[in-house]
């Protein structure tokens, strides 16, 4: 019947089957959905979506009626302290603003100004979904790029990493980050970056140079900062990496370190350190040439003080728990965001001597003072470099 129905009488129908279901109860409501169905051609949802709508002129004398669910938060209300809350953490994704909210909230009060308890509760109560609508005018993006090249040196002595089976902390991923300006020349710095593949707990050491001697000295300061036992250490096939330096380094102690490679020119085989080459190292240092060795001393100071305690400290991050084909798309389950600190917390192979000193050390800091001093240091930073330039 519903074909033969012209578009005006469409509408007129719609209209009046619209006034007698705002006023009707459960049962009648029911049988004007089926009207509905049959005579306008409706899916029955779309007749519950139409029969809700507001028409487009009020009528005088009657109550609108609102559609959906309504609104529990002002977007007015939550953005001016979702704002520097979102930009302090590194714009993260709405999981890990949910995540990270409980333990910045009380940390945006001690370092800013009280806040209203219903609007506490509703931040606390926005779901992931909510806090990315919210913060979607804010978001920014910059493009990408990067340069490694392949060494040569002891690489068939060295095994082919394959996928990753150990469990707990310990077993890191490794890369260099070249900070050139895009003039990849070896006389600027270079930013040494590893990762913890089950507790995502990150490491940031500036290299002057790729030297071998460089290299290692900064490693083994890496390695004395972990507040776990570094059990392997996976890197790509750069001349950094692949010498007889750190294969003595790692090898020759009363338990070895497992010290495998991935495979050349696949740069997925290091896929959660490549990850955080963009979100730990140009986020924060672009892609500005740095090439003064005094420059190195700071970005040192810097990685090692303020922005690991913050990067680990409080930001949270998603770790993939399971990859599988479904016909032609790639599957992805994350697990829960969560803080690296939280995690090593939670790993049994931890020692309670290193989680007393980590939530000593925890209980002292503030991710709103240490935003600050990481700006402060990188504004020191950037005077140096352009002198130096």
């Amino acid at each position: 019947m519903h074909n033969d129905m012209s578009k005006e009488t469409k509408r007129e129908v719609l209209v009046r089957l619209r006034r007698r279901y705002a006023t009707a109860g459960p049962e009648h409501k029911a049988k004007l959905l089926d009207q509905a169905v049959e005579l306008l051609g409706y899916h029955r949802k779309s007749a519950v979506r139409a029969l809700r709508a507001l028409p487009s002129a009020p009528v005088p004398g009657r109550l609108a009626v609102v559609l959906g669910r309504p609104k529990s938060y002002e977007p007015a209300t939550l953005l001016p302290i979702l704002k520097p809350i979102w930009f302090t953490a590194f714009q993260p994704c709405g999981s890990r603003l949910h995540a990270l909210m409980a333990e910045w909230l009380p940390a945006y009060e001690m370092d800013h100004r009280r806040i209203d308890p219903d609007v506490r509760r509703c931040l606390l109560k926005a779901s992931a979904r909510t806090l990315d609508r919210l913060v979607a005018p804010l978001r920014v993006g910059q493009p990408r790029r990067g340069g490694t090249r392949p060494g040569t040196l002891l690489r068939q002595s060295i095994p082919i990493r394959g996928s990753w089976t150990e469990e707990g902390p310990g077993w890191l991923e490794m890369d260099t980050v070249a900070l050139c300006g895009g003039r990849l020349d070896d006389r600027h710095v270079w930013m040494l970056d590893a990762v913890d593949i089950r507790t995502a707990w990150t490491e940031l050491r500036a290299l002057e140079n790729r030297s071998q001697r460089c290299t290692l000295a900064q490693i083994t300061h890496l390695e004395a900062s972990l507040p776990f036992a570094l059990l392997g250490l996976d890197s790509d096939n750069g001349g950094e990496f692949i010498n007889h330096h750190l294969v003595a380094y790692l090898g020759q102690r009363r338990k070895p370190v497992l010290f495998t490679r991935g495979r050349p020119y696949r740069k997925n085989d290091n896929a959660r350190v490549e990850q955080r080459n963009w979100t730990h190292v140009r986020q924060h240092f672009g892609y500005e040439r740095y090439d003064h060795p005094q420059v190195a001393s700071l970005l040192n100071h810097l990685c090692g003080g303020a922005l690991g305690q913050l990067l680990n400290h409080f930001l949270p991050t998603h770790l993939l728990k399971e990859k599988r084909r479904d016909g032609e798309r790639t599957v992805r389950v994350y697990g829960p965001a969560c803080t690296p600190y939280a995690r090593v917390l939670a790993a049994a192979e931890v020692s309670a001597k290193a989680k007393r000193e980590l939530r000593a050390l925890h209980a002292q800091l503030n991710p709103f003072a240490l935003a600050r001093e990481v700006e402060r240091q990188k504004k020191l930073i950037n005077s140096q470099r352009q002198l130096a330039g």
